[in-house]
């Protein structure tokens, strides 16, 4: 199973990024083979309207199960991602994406969107 998180940089022990479609940084971490990938987001910040849909669509393109966050996706992204079936959780801004998974696996995230 695949998880992403929204994150400030490009390890374990990079910052959750408590904003989602501004993100700096999608990982996704894979499960099955243990391994992390660091998507690049962030010439988002050059868009001025519809950062949340393109973000919705980057990891979209990436299909994973579950993306932890901080405060989560806006409506317009919100509307993308419940067509992908994808659970989300909220609450993880200020943690480490290390934090974030332990915080996942010990049920201590809200289910969101």
């Amino acid at each position: 199973m695949k998880i992403a998180f929204t994150s400030t940089g490009t390890s374990w022990e990079s910052t959750i990024d408590p904003r989602f479609g501004r993100t700096d940084f999608l990982l996704l971490y894979n499960q099955e083979d243990d391994s992390l990938e660091a998507i690049d987001n962030r010439d988002i910040k050059n868009v001025e309207h519809g950062a949340g849909p393109k973000t919705a669509q980057l990891i979209a393109d990436h299909a994973p199960a579950i993306l932890i966050t901080g405060n989560g996706p806006g409506g317009n992204a919100a509307s993308v991602l419940k067509l992908m079936n994808l659970k989300i959780y909220v609450g993880a801004g200020g943690m480490t994406v290390r934090e974030a998974y332990q915080a996942y696996q010990n049920n201590q995230l809200k289910e969101g969107v």
